[in-house]
This record gives structure tokens, sequence and C-alpha cells, in this order.
């Protein structure tokens, strides 16, 4: 014991000096910012939504700063497009000309056009347009190749190999023929493989424009054995070594089919703008409040849980009046209980579960407060509730860079206007959720003065989850480990706890070391025990890593590293 307390005497000796350099250089250039024109400029703001247009999407929040020293609230609400632009300007394939797309655009000029296309909740769900609280919910139109539910319905065996080109070179424009090399052949596999025109479409569109069609069958087969390939490679040990990998379903918007997304034409987002996929954050519902729903969305693979007065016909139109190609949506995207396919679940939620906070992490993110794709509403109780969608494990690591709230009304507790610049509304509950709205941006954007770990681990603690090692498995992205643990859901907590403590950074370690101030409770001293950092205070400490990594000499850190394992 006296030995590793001289090593940690000594490594802390050796950086005391660069770490006054390190705060004086902190503190100096934070009063220079303090006292610039530039910081004091945005200190009157006090709105708490941005207001909806496309100018002021756009502008990048992350420098901007409130009052309370905290980023402006990085949340934006929507407003119905205006669509009479649609029958005048044509718009290309493509949802994000950025995005980057591993197969060719289905069109070979850049300036072809699509027709004005409308898809219509009367028409996809028999439901009054009226009657529907989500004006974005309502109708979509637009100049994009989306079809209706109907004929992504039909099955390819009724269309037969004439009638299924046909219909793919009138929906993109094309003009194919079945001399086309392997034309025959990719149709018929659709035949045989007892496709409708949806999944087909989804599964074709990416490659439809491709230049060598002598070659797209052992193209498509190779893409989807690397994808296998590289899903195996991931995992080593138990441990997911490719934190990046990509989800394994993705929710084809204008073929309205769940299609694998080595597939298709989805991105994952280096930032916000280059990704042609919208993901959705929403919180569960109460068993009693879902419905599960055998959908030929994703190919009634499993029943989809979804609220009772909820469609997906609905939320797709919503995501499609956002821009969106693409949207990865748990409910959908990740094998649920049930169906024939049930012994894969616990398989594929090794990989799948843990890694969800990818497709996440860097984008902008969707989210329902009031339960997937329900209009959003507020009402006293509502963010105490267990249901709250702050209060959720998983949806920490669903807030995204960027974020929108949809299921938004006109009348709706977003549009309500503050009664004083302090941020106060007529009513307690409105200014509280406001303020709960606002913080959400903070999470990572931590104060420099503050541990990034515990911030993180502090948040999650007034969290709840219905499997209680699913908060552990919500933490990976949060705190950005180096690998992560693979997700079993019988695992206790405190074996899923040190698991990722082991596959965190030396930094976030180290953290844990330093400034916790009590020894772990367990059989691991040197860190607290999973129920110490849930139920007890946690320190509000320096964080390690920006005060004293870019200084301390690199065998400081790794003697740190061994000495904290």
């Amino acid at each position: 014991m006296g030995n590793i307390l001289s090593r940690i005497i000594g490594l802390l000796l050796s950086g005391v000096k660069s770490i006054c350099i390190h705060l004086r250089s902190v503190f100096s250039n934070a009063w220079m910012k303090d006292s610039s024109p530039d910081a004091t400029s945005d200190s009157d703001q006090n709105a708490n939504i941005i207001p909806p247009s496309e100018s002021q999407e756009a502008i990048p929040h992350g420098s901007s700063t409130a009052e309370s020293n905290g980023p402006v609230l990085e949340v934006t609400t929507h407003s119905p497009p205006d669509l009479s632009s649609a029958e005048t300007a044509p718009e290309p394939l493509s949802c994000d000309s950025e995005a980057v797309s591993i197969f060719p655009e289905p069109h070979a000029q850049e300036d072809l056009a699509f027709p004005v296309v409308t898809i219509s909740a009367c028409t996809e769900t028999g439901q009054e347009e009226s009657s529907i609280k989500v004006p974005f919910q309502r109708s979509y139109t637009g100049r994009k190749p989306v079809i209706s539910s109907s004929l992504a319905d039909t099955p390819c065996a009724t269309l037969g190999v004439m009638g299924l080109l046909d219909q793919l070179n009138t929906t993109l424009r094309t003009s194919h023929t079945l001399d086309t090399p392997s034309m025959s052949s990719t149709l018929e596999d659709c035949i045989k493989n007892n496709y409708d025109f949806g999944t087909a479409y989804g599964r074709l569109r990416a490659v439809w424009g491709t230049k060598d069609w002598n070659t797209i069958q052992d193209e498509i087969r190779t893409r989807e054995a690397r994808d296998q390939e590289k899903r195996r490679n991931a995992l080593v040990d138990n441990r997911i070594v490719r934190p990046e990998l990509e989800p394994r379903r993705v929710w084809d918007l204008y073929a309205n089919r769940v299609v694998p997304w080595w597939s298709s034409n989805a991105s994952l987002p280096m930032i916000p703008s280059t990704t042609n996929v919208r993901p959705v954050s929403h919180a569960w519902m109460d068993a009693e409040d879902r419905v599960p729903v055998w959908t030929p969305i994703n190919g009634k693979e499993w029943p989809v849980p979804i609220p009772k007065d909820v469609s997906l016909d609905r939320i797709r139109i919503e995501m499609l009046n956002l821009g969106a190609q693409y949207t990865w949506l748990d409910v959908l995207c990740l094998r649920q209980e049930g169906g024939p396919s049930e012994d894969l679940r616990a398989e594929e939620w090794k990989i799948d579960v843990p890694t969800i906070g990818v497709v996440y992490v860097k984008a902008k993110v969707a989210i329902y407060l009031s339960g997937l794709g329900r209009a959003f509403t507020l009402k006293e109780g509502d963010l105490d509730s267990d249901r709250c969608w702050f209060r959720r494990a998983w949806t920490l690591q669903e807030i995204g860079r960027e974020r929108i709230i949809v299921g938004d009304t006109p009348d709706g507790p977003l549009h309500a206007k503050p009664i004083d610049k302090y941020g106060n509304y007529d009513a307690e509950i409105l200014t509280r959720f406001h303020k709960q709205l606002q913080s959400i941006s903070t999470v990572y954007r931590p104060r420099l003065s503050v541990s990034v770990t515990f911030e993180i681990l502090s948040e999650m603690q007034s969290r709840v989850s219905t499997n209680p090692v699913d908060k552990i498995a919500g933490l990976a992205f949060p705190l950005i480990t180096t690998t992560i643990p693979t997700y079993r859901e019988g695992e206790s907590l405190e074996d899923a706890w040190t698991e990722l403590v082991n596959e965190m950074s030396v930094w976030n370690r180290g953290e844990l070391f330093f400034w916790y101030p009590e020894p772990g409770d367990t059989d691991t001293k040197w860190r607290p025990s999973w129920e110490q950092v849930m139920k007890a205070p946690l320190p509000a400490g320096p964080a390690l890593k920006r005060y004293l990594c870019e200084d301390w000499p690199r065998e400081v850190w790794k003697g740190l590293g061994d000495v904290a394992s």
C-alpha cells in the first residue's frame, strides 16, 4: 500500500506545476472572453425556443451563451413547409446533398425532377386530416420518390417481372429495360423472396443508378457479406471493439419499409447536416397504453409496440415533412420481443443495444416528449412521471448534437411565452418544463470546472429504466468509452458497472479515483461502486482531462492508469 501511495504522490507532484500553469491560462482566457464584446452580446438571449425557420436551424448553436452562462437552448420546433414551392422547384433525390453515400444516386442527371407527390393520412390510415392534432402528421407533399402504402404493400409476384420493372422506372424516372444485364435475375429474386414492392424498392433504390449492372448481384452479395463480417469482428471477448458500428436496420421513409443498413444510402453523420438519417427519441409508455402492431413496414418480423392512439403512417408523414429520407426508430429497427425469430433477439441485442447511441451522438434528433407519435401536451404530474422523457435512462444518450421537438401543435407548450426576462411563465409547470428543456443542451457541454464523469453520472441518478442494468448500458456513449461491454439483460448491476469502468478512458477512471471522497464499498476500493454513484451525492470536482492531459507527460498518465487498474 505504501508503494502505491508513493507512486501516486510522485505522479501528483510531477503534475503540480503544469496544473498551475494550465489553471492560470484557463482563468485568463475566461476573463478575456467575459470582457469581450462577443461574450456580452448574447447576454440578453432569454428565448427558450429558436423560432422555426430554415435559416435559423442552420445557425451553429454551440457558442451562444445565456445569462446563466449555459448554452442557449438548441431545440427547435417546426412549422408546415411552404408546399407551393414543391410545384415550381424540382428537388434532387438525395435528402442531403452532402450526405456520404455508399452507392451512386439512382439518377444520372443532376437536374432530374420528380413529380409532386402527396401522401395523406386520410388515404394511408382512413383518419380525417382535420381530426389529427399534429399538423405535420396530416399530409406530405413534395418532389421526392415517395410511394403510398398501398403500392408498397403490392406483392412483387402480382406485378410480375415486367410490372415490377415498369413500376421502378416510373417511381425513379429511369428507363431500364430487361435487356439491362442482370436486370431480369435481380427482379426475379424479389419475386422468389416474396418481397412486396416496398421491400424491393427499399432494397434496390440505392443501387438503381449503378453504371455496371453486370456485377450488381455480386456487389449486393459482397456488401451483405462485409456487413456480416464487420459485425462478427466487432465482438471480441464480450466487448464491442468497434463502438461506431452502424445500426443493423433503418426505416426507409420513401419505401415505407425497414431495410438492412448495408442495402441503403443511409449514412451516419460527421456533423448533423451531413446525414440523411433522422433518429427518433421517445419515452415508452406503460404497457397498458401500448398495443403490439403487426405491420408490413418491418416485414412482420416482430410485433411493433406503439401507443394505442398512434399510427406508424402518421409518424412517417411527420418525418417526411422534416426532410428525412431514413429514420432510426427503436421499435421498428431494433428487434423487439415476440415474433417467429425471437431466438435471435438476445444474440442481436448483445451488439445492437449497446451501440444504439452511435446513431444519435452527432445527429439532429427528433424527440417526442409525450410518447411516440403523440401530440405534445403537458399537465400536472407529467414531469414527475417515471414515463417522462426527461427521466428515462435511455434518453440520456439520445440527446444528440441538435434536436427538434416533434408532435408539436400550434397551441402546445412549446409556444407559450415567458412573462419576464428571467424565463418564468404564467404556470409553474411551464417554467419548470422550459428550464428542463434548456438544461438538456448542457449534458454534453459541461462547465470547464466540473468533471465530465460525475456530471453525467449525476444526470443518470434521477433517471429510471424498466431493466435496472439499462442505466449502466446507457452510459457508454455519454462517457465516450473506448470499447463497450456487450448487453446482457440478466447481468448483476455491480458486474455491469465493473465492465463499464474497465472500458472507460484513463481520464474518466482517474476522475473516479481522485475525486470520489470515499473508498469503494465492494472488493474494489479505488473507485465507488454502482450503488454509491447512484445513491450518494457526487462531487463536482475539476475535470482531469481538461486541466491535466494537455500538459502532463505521457508517462505520468500511463502510470496513473496502471495504478487505477
